[in-house]
This record gives structure tokens, C-alpha cells and sequence, in this order.
């Protein structure tokens, strides 16, 4: 069965394979791609699910009808895929669910130059994709060996293009969530003389992102405690980093960007002193960067959308809490290796711990998030809740937050409340599940 209709959300494609999306599926994707960039090079790569390969196959299919040449660059971090886009003028398709795990799959494209699709590029390949009609039951061709160029270019970039020092040897801890960066992460810690106990980098298709992971940092976090050295947790794609600093305290994308806009500010290159971020940063972020004098933009969750306004602003800094952080001085998208190597050479030229940077940078007002599984996702959710969503922002008034919203991969409604206290927060944020559950 082909789905009747394909549609973006907050990060490309996604959902269940074999359920939500089939081989035709991608294969007609593979095609609507093409077709929109006629005669472009169209760089694949996957993130080492167990569907990424036959995935890779279907999609280089439907390309294969326009003619476009593919070029298979196996497992590699979606950032990887950006860099060639980037620099070889091609589109680059990323197969990945990013952070889900194994069942499901999906596709990101970046178009000639790095960029993730305007919304005008995804309206115009969705329609493309149902005209795709002749491709729906192509069967998937072998495709070419794996071309390293990709990976190594990417290793290069990191850690040449970057000018960092070498690191003399620092002990660090590495979860690469049994995903895309068990690839690359050995080759960049080496080079730049990181001595980096590598953990979870052995893909076996069905153990990405299973309790490991950005998603997963609780294990890492024990042991850095018990070590004492600074933890590097990347998803399944490896375009996202969460980090854990000596004493196992979990540093996440908020702390990450707000210890980034700190540097960049003192050292003059933080453009117009302004970060964007998401609807979901904590509170406590907001308040830290007015206490520096760094104005803050706001956008809808998705780095996407933080893309978006960073290029319309010109602005070098932006990221979300999940961990993906954007700094466009290096790179077109969220990178979680290069997130990684920026901050150990922010501990490093500071010559403070990680732990003592983290606290100095922000204090987090508690913070309390929830998914709420749907079986139809309402299409307005702040309206179907209005008066409850009144009620509870009165009680808190500015010293909470609640973010109410759906989530665009997932049949998910997320909560996320902000309170001076954990109980608090959490109180409000049972009281709004369970409004949910019974509207929904």
C-alpha cells in the first residue's frame, strides 16, 4: 500500500517503516527530488538503521528515472551530507529518523549550497511527488559502491578546517547512540589528539538511539561523574550533541548555546549580539542572555525554522534545547561533532571546568516536558485548550511558562511546562494531560 499523500514536517519525512512509509514511497521521493533539480548530483547517505541501505536503493531508484547521478556515501552524520551539498554545489539526502528508534526511518534533503528546504522548495517536491505516479512501483536498483570522499572530507573539515589546536591528549567520554557518527568519531578524536573512550559505535540496525544516545544520557552521565571527565552524547544522525560535564551533570542544547554566545560575544564575532532559539528554551536561558545584553529571537520548534531566521538576520548563533546548535561561522546546519569540538575548545581557553562554565552560563527555571500520544493530532491545540491554558498561565504568571504544541514527525501533543518549583510545574502539567487525553 502507497501512501495518498506525502507531506514535510518540522525535519523532512518520517514516520514507521513499512507502515507510514514504503519503498515506492521513496522511490517516487527519489524521483520528485530529481526533478526539481534536473541534472543536479544527488549525494545519499544513511544514518545505519537496518532500513537505511534498502532505503538509500529505493530512493537512488526514483532518481535513476531523471537521469541524475547518485552518489552513495553509506553511513555517514547528516552534517556530512550538508558539507558536500555545500561545497560541491549537489543535493545531499540524508536517509535517518534522527533520535527515533530503529523501526522508524526517514529523509532530509539539502539543496545545492547546505541549505534544508524553503517551504516553497517542499511545496513544490510534494507536488512533484504525486505526480510520480510511473516510479510508484519501481523496484530498487543496486547502486554504486560507497564513495568515501564524503566522510573524509567531513573528518578534513572538522579537523583542519576548524584551525583548532591540538587537544594534548584530553580524556573525554563518547556515546555515538550506535548511529551515523560511529563513523567519523574515531578519525576526528585522534587527529586532534583527543583521547576519547568511544561507546555505543557499533550499528547493528536495530540498536540506534536504544538507551543510548542524546536521548539516553543518564549512563554517560555516571560515569563521567565517577571518571571525572567531560561526556559527548550525539543521536543517530549526528546532528545533535548533549553533553555531561565532570561531576555527570547533563548540559543541554540551552546551556550549550548560552555558553557559546557568552564566547562569541567576548570575542566580538557574536553578530548584532543576538541568538535565536526555540519556543521550548527555558526561561532561565531568556533571562541569562538579558543579563549579558544579547537580544534573543525567537521561532517555532525545528532548527528549520532557526535556519530561517538566522539567515534573515544575519546572525551566527542559534540552536535548540534538544541539542541542536547551529553555528554558521563553520557550517548550513546543526552538526553535533563539530557542536562537540567548539565546546572542549571553549573549556579549554577558558581554563575552567566544564561543571563551573555550565552554572556561571544560565540558571534553568525547573522545567517539566511530556508527550502525549494522539490518535488524530489536532490542528489547533492552543484553541482546543484555551481556557485551561488560561487558567494555568494566570497561576503562574511570570515566573512560569507553558508551551503547548504538536509535534510535526510524531502523533504526539508535547507539553512543556516552566514553574519555580518541580512540584509546581508538574501539577500543571498533569492537569493539562489529562485535558488532552480526553479532547484528543
Amino acid at each position: 500500500m502507497v501512501i495518498d499523500m506525502l507531506q514535510f514536517g518540522t525535519d523532512g519525512v518520517r514516520g514507521r517503516v513499512g507502515v507510514d512509509l514504503h519503498d515506492a514511497d521513496i522511490s517516487r521521493l527519489g524521483a520528485a527530488v530529481a526533478r526539481e533539480w534536473p541534472g543536479t548530483q544527488i549525494v545519499i547517505g544513511h544514518d545505519g538503521r537496518e532500513s537505511g541501505a534498502a532505503w538509500l536503493a529505493a530512493f537512488a531508484s526514483g532518481v535513476a528515472t531523471q537521469g541524475n547521478v547518485v552518489v552513495n556515501a553509506g553511513v555517514v552524520p547528516t552534517p556530512a551530507l550538508a558539507l558536500a551539498a555545500r561545497d560541491n554545489a549537489c543535493v545531499a539526502v540524508a536517509i535517518t529518523a534522527s533520535h527515533n528508534l530503529w523501526h522508524d526511518n526517514g529523509v532530509k534533503v539539502f539543496a545545492p549550497g547546505g541549505r534544508k528546504l524553503s517551504d516553497d522548495q517542499q511545496r513544490r517536491i510534494e507536488l512533484l511527488w504525486q505526480s510520480s505516479d510511473a516510479v510508484s512501483t519501481l523496484e530498487p536498483v543496486g547502486v554504486n559502491a560507497v564513495s568515501p570522499y564524503v566522510a573524509q572530507s567531513y573528518v578534513a573539515a572538522l579537523t583542519r578546517g576548524l584551525s583548532l589546536d591540538s587537544f594534548g591528549g584530553r580524556e573525554i567520554l563518547i556515546d555515538c547512540a550506535n548511529g551515523a557518527t560511529s563513523t567519523v568519531a574515531s578519525s576526528v578524536m585522534q587527529a586532534l589528539q583527543i583521547r576519547a573512550d568511544i561507546r555505543h559505535a557499533e550499528p547493528s540496525g536495530r540498536n540506534i538511539n536504544d538507551g543510548c544516545g542524546a536521548t539516553h544520557p543518564q549512563t554517560l552521565s555516571a560515569e563521567c561523574a565517577q571518571r571525572g571527565v567531560i561526556g559527548i552524547a550525539f543521536d543517530g544522525d549526528g546532528d545533535r550533541l548533549i553533553a555531561v560535564d565532570e561531576q555527570g551533570h547533563v548540559v543541554d542544547g540551552d546551556c550549550l548555546i548560552a555558553l557559546a554566545a557568552v564566547d562569541l560575544l567576548d570575542r566580538g564575532v557574536l553578530t548584532h549580539n543576538t541568538v535565536v532559539v526555540t519556543s521550548m528554551t527555558n526561561l532561565g536561558f531568556h533571562r541569562a542572555m538579558a543579563a549579558r545584553n544579547i537580544t534573543v529571537v525567537t521561532t517555532d520548534v525545528g532548527d528549520r525554522a532557526v535556519l530561517v531566521a538566522m539567515e534573515a538576520g544575519g546572525y551566527v548563533l542559534g540552536g535548540e534545547q534538544s541539542g541542536h546548535l547551529i553555528h554558521a561561522l563553520h557550517a548550513t546546519t546543526g552538526d553535533g561533532m563539530l557542536s562537540a569540538l567548539l565546546l572542549l575548545d571553549v573549556v579549554r581557553r577558558s581554563g575552567r571546568s566544564l561543571s563551573d562554565l555550565a552554572s556561571a552560563a544560565m540558571q534553568r527555571l525547573p522545567q517539566v516536558l511530556r508527550n502525549v500520544r494522539v490518535s488524530v493530532k489536532p490542528s489547533n491545540i492552543e484553541l482546543l485548550l484555551a481556557h485551561e491554558l488560561q487558567r494555568e498561565r494566570a497561576l503562574l504568571g511570570d515566573d512560569g511558562r507553558i508551551v503547548l504544541r504538536t509535534s510535526g514527525t510524531e502523533p504526539v501533543v508535547r507539553i512543556m511546562v516552566e514553574a519555580v518549583s518541580i512540584a509546581l510545574a508538574d501539577e500543571v502539567t498533569t492537569r493539562l494531560e489529562q485535558v488532552v487525553r480526553s479532547r484528543t
